[in-house]
């Protein structure tokens, strides 16, 4: 059996992030574990800091169960450096060349518009995007 993966990003506003990537993978607010009825149930178990939030963390998850779910955690320390691993937004359906480029193009555009950032062009086949923090992804063709 294959292991399954969860994603953990790291931080300055987890409820920003938050917003941005539940738009961009069409994800939704992962339930609470059994026995938690809500989030903040959870949180308290913890014994946060005096400084730390519930707020400081965002768990998102696709509600098909098929993606892998994503931590968004607040970090003191900012973003340094570009990426060692990044998320690829595949945009699925049909098509020649011409048609899933259009596609592609028309979910950049989405992701401009939801607080994304184009850092790069590649003319016919990726964008390559940051999210409103700066963390590096690429939107792509995908899968129909």
């Amino acid at each position: 059996m294959a292991a399954r993966i969860d994603l953990t990003l790291d931080c300055a506003d987890a409820q920003l992030l938050a917003g941005f990537w539940k738009t961009a993978l069409g994800y939704i607010d992962e339930p609470p574990p059994p026995p938690f009825t809500t989030r903040a149930e959870w949180a308290a178990q913890f014994d946060l800091l005096e400084d730390d939030s519930e707020d400081d963390g965002a768990w998102l998850c696709d509600p098909d169960g098929v993606g892998p779910r994503l931590s968004i955690l607040k970090v003191p320390e900012p973003k340094t450096a570009k990426n060692r691993l990044h998320v690829d937004v595949r945009v699925p359906g049909h098509g020649g060349a011409a048609e899933r480029w259009a596609r592609i193009t028309a979910e950049s555009e989405r992701l401009v518009r939801a607080g994304g950032a184009v850092l790069e062009v590649f003319d016919g086949h990726h964008v390559v995007m940051a999210d409103p923090e700066g963390n590096e992804f690429c939107v792509a063709a995908g899968p129909a």
